[in-house]
């Protein structure tokens, strides 16, 4: 049976390739995608995730939802991913229209609606999760379960305590691991091994098809662009949280209590504290993801990336 999905998206690099992931893989049944201020703004990464859509005929209904952080000031990750929010790849006039409800409207009605058989999988800062969440709580007892890429157990990258999904939105992020929703975080300690060097590039380029060169478009330039970070080659950061779904057995994960950092004059702003060792003799919360079985990641990403015409 395929899994129900809602992407949560806020379109850069990685959550191109994570949308053109979930938008084929046989065992996915994408419901729609929502989009969030984050990477960039969010007429830039609406716009970027439909031009993904139109360029690889997605037939999936695309929502504008959040276009600031619940509490604190616009945080955007243009050193990384530019000013459009995704640098690299030109596409050509878009003809694919955004829906006209709002992302928060669209959660709510779904899930709602549902038989509590949808996983949402945010994969960029958390505002439309937690706002529908605040809107019509009743939703909560309706989320299958939730699949995310943020956080991390150790260093962060928009600061040193913090990875740049939760920093952007702390407060929201706050309220999604509070909730009691079933959670798995795909934080920073796993992704940062997810690398697509030149080699990956060039497997998936040989594919031959708009996808496979689109995904080289895509991480040619993050390639490069990653250097501010101190990695030797781009992350599909999101990726993992798309495949995790369909694939937990390529995932190591423990259980443990983790906590979101929401003082916002402190150091530790938007950090997951991550209760590895139970000091805290809390109940755990979150299944937190601490390493991939790399081979078969890739494998099934090409495998995908071959289903698109």
């Amino acid at each position: 049976m395929k899994r129900k999905m809602i992407l949560d998206c806020d379109t850069g690099h990685d959550d191109a390739i994570a949308l053109m992931v979930a938008a084929r893989h046989p065992d996915i049944e994408l419901l729609g995608v929502t989009v969030v201020a984050g990477n960039q703004t969010l007429p830039k990464t609406l716009k970027n995730t439909l031009n993904v859509c139109d360029h690889l005929g997605l037939d999936v209904p695309v929502y504008g939802g959040m276009s600031l952080p619940l509490v604190r000031e616009q945080y955007v990750a243009d050193d990384v991913h530019g000013e459009s929010g995704l640098d690299g790849p030109v596409f050509g006039e878009c003809h694919k229209k955004a829906e006209p409800l709002h992302a928060v409207e669209y959660l709510i009605n779904t899930l709602m609606n549902s038989d509590g058989d949808i996983t949402l999988v945010p994969v960029g800062p958390l505002s439309n999760i937690a706002m529908a969440m605040r809107l019509e709580p009743k939703i909560i007892g309706k989320i299958q379960e939730i699949v995310l890429m943020g956080g991390a157990i150790g260093l962060g990258n928009a600061t040193p305590a913090a990875e740049f999904n939760i920093y952007a939105d702390p407060e929201a992020a706050h309220i999604v691991f509070s909730s009691g929703v079933p959670i798995t975080m795909m934080g920073l300690d796993l992704t940062n091994t997810a690398l697509a060097d030149m080699k990956v590039i060039e497997r998936m380029e040989a594919i031959g098809n708009k996808a496979g060169k689109l995904f080289g478009d895509i991480m040619r330039f993050t390639f490069r662009s990653q250097a501010v970070n101190g990695l030797e080659a781009g992350p599909v950061h999101d990726v993992t949280a798309v495949t995790y779904l369909v694939a937990p057995e390529m995932y190591k994960t423990q259980d443990m209590f983790v906590e979101v950092d929401t003082n916002r004059y402190g150091p530790g702003y938007g950090r997951t504290l991550c209760d590895a060792n139970d000091r805290f003799h809390k109940k755990p919360n979150v299944t937190v993801g601490l390493a991939i079985d790399h081979e078969p990641f890739w494998d099934l990403v090409e495998n995908v990336l071959r289903r698109h015409i």
